[in-house]
């Protein structure tokens, strides 16, 4: 009587789905994590003992130290600023505006600019500021 030995089977583990899962989590943390934005231009920013942390949104407007204006890291003019804001407002969804002024401009220009921002649709201001060490 001859017995028939079964060949033993060999287990192999597949590994691709387990790598399939793991790069859909890299790609979803990579684009749903949220990167904050610093202008290109140089500011001194006004000191806070602890400021509320806030999203950038698109609408950042820059007013350097020199009272030039920046809207989304572009130069304009104060006589372009109220359109600009119209158009940027109409897009937003929550209607905020960050004003990133340098310490160093005059009290007066920034209430001037935030009155103009209210009157062209923007619901909420955010002022910026950095931490103090």
């Amino acid at each position: 009587m001859k017995l028939v030995s079964e060949k033993k089977k060999r287990v192999l583990l597949n590994i691709t789905p387990l790598i399939d899962v793991l790069f859909i989590l890299i790609i979803f943390f990579a684009v749903s994590s949220t990167f904050l934005e610093q202008p290109g231009i140089k500011l001194d920013l006004p000191k806070a003992q602890k400021p509320d942390l806030q999203k950038v949104e698109k609408a950042v407007l820059v007013i350097s130290k020199d009272e030039k204006l920046y809207f989304r890291d572009k130069p304009i003019s104060r006589e372009q600023l109220p359109e600009l804001l119209r158009k940027a407002m109409e897009e937003s969804p929550d209607r905020s505006l960050i004003i990133s002024a340098d310490q160093k401009v005059h009290h007066g220009l920034v209430v001037e600019i935030m009155d103009l921002a209210r009157q062209n649709g923007v619901r909420k201001l955010v002022i910026s500021a950095e931490p103090k060490q």
